[in-house]
């Protein structure tokens, strides 16, 4: 009873408290503003190469590349809700749809992608079952049914041909040769440079019919970001004196990334009102800093491909009672994890390969050692921090079932 008490009266002080946020919603990635700052030649762009639909014409298959960060999905979508607002009043039919392929939920294979894009037309279609060409046709009958422009707008796009392959992309840029009534458009968004390079000389010519590149943001552009927000997001004075600069400087060193900036401004506004701060000083954006830089691992260890994720779980599960091991010991319990998750073992050049690939995303050190005439290893430490090590075991035990 008494900690129940205790916890009641915490509650208490907490909401008795003047908060420091009025709106965090406005620190969030999928925040549109009313207006968006250092992007007005790609708005413009965007808007020349999409306004040919208001005259109910096809507009250009576009790609748009830049690195995290810069801008590029606020501003499609930011142009795309205006296009459409301009639509609505016009009376010209339009649709846009996102998908965010990152989602392994929704963009892992063919058949669920053409499912949620077959659902956001306004069809229900089973999450398993029917023949992926059925569901195809289902989403192409969705589209074709009145005269319109559809929009589809595949964010990191890269995810989806990684996990996919490029066949779906080859039949969506193909879809117009069989629409009657209706015409598709395909705005592509993707955080690598050369991945329109990398794929199938058909979709590229379909896909890159027009390019937008977003450069990253510079520590004074993303200063005007987050002086913007912070106006909106925190109450008055609440924000003191150098927050703004470091954030922006924290970010800008990070290849200019508004979304790391604000993400940073965001949680030290969160630790500042845990520890009962009045204000968020600058030793709050240190510690956020310290807790971005964690659940970044976190995400990057959940993104990575099964296999990958075999190697990793077989390298955490040996380091656990050593300090250094070599390759050929990981594979040989990476072969246990196989067994045990049932996928297919590769070659250990392959694995070995995928161990170099791990050591530069900064989850293990892999050190190359020369065996004379027995060729080479790699000794191989860990150099995830050590209160994150369970949490990850955890969670790749999980994505490995």
């Amino acid at each position: 009873m008494v900690g129940q008490t205790g916890l009641t009266d915490f509650f208490e002080q907490f909401l008795r408290k003047e908060p420091l946020f009025i709106n965090k919603k406005v620190l969030q990635v999928n925040y549109i503003p009313d207006t968006i700052l250092h992007r007005k030649a790609q708005m413009d762009l965007l808007a020349a190469i999409l306004a040919p639909a208001l005259r109910k014409e096809k507009p250009s298959n576009l790609f748009i590349y830049g690195k995290t960060g810069s801008g590029k999905t606020l501003t499609a979508q930011y142009v795309l809700s205006m296009l459409e607002q301009t639509a609505k009043q016009k009376g010209v039919p339009l649709k846009s749809i996102y998908v965010n392929c990152k989602l392994k939920k929704i963009a892992d294979t063919e058949y669920r992608i053409m499912t949620e894009l077959a659902r956001a037309m306004g069809r229900e279609v089973p999450a398993t079952g029917l023949p992926t060409d059925e569901v195809y046709n289902i989403f192409l009958s969705a589209v074709d049914e009145q005269e319109q422009t559809v929009i589809l707008v595949l964010d990191e796009i890269d995810r989806l041909v990684a996990r996919a392959g490029d066949e779906i992309l080859y039949n969506l840029t193909r879809i117009n040769s069989e629409l009657k009534h209706a015409q598709l458009s395909i705005i592509g968004i993707s955080n690598d440079v050369r991945f329109i390079e990398n794929i199938d000389p058909r979709v590229k010519s379909s896909l890159g019919e027009e390019e937008a590149i977003f450069p990253p943001y510079n520590a004074s552009e993303l200063r005007d970001i987050l002086e913007k927000r912070s106006g909106i997001a925190f109450r008055p004075n609440a924000v003191g004196e150098g927050v703004l600069g470091k954030c922006a400087a924290y970010a800008a060193r990070e290849h200019g990334d508004a979304r790391r900036a604000l993400d940073l401004l965001r949680v030290a506004g969160e630790v500042a009102e845990r520890e009962g701060s009045d204000i968020v000083k600058e030793e709050h954006i240190d510690k956020a800093e310290e807790k971005i830089e964690r659940d970044r691992v976190l995400e990057i260890v959940a993104a990575q491909p099964k296999q990958s994720q075999a190697v990793l779980y077989a390298t955490l599960q040996l380091l656990a009672t050593k300090k250094k091991i070599e390759t050929g010991e990981v594979f040989e319990k990476y072969k246990e994890v196989c067994d045990k998750s049932g996928l297919t073992t590769l070659t250990q050049r392959r694995i070995s390969d995928l161990i170099a690939e791990l050591d530069m995303l900064g989850l293990i050190n892999g050190k190359v050692l020369s065996k004379g005439r027995y060729g080479r290893t790699r000794e191989i430490y860990l150099t995830i921090p050590e209160d994150l090590i369970e949490k990850i075991r955890l969670k790749l035990k999980e994505e490995l079932g």
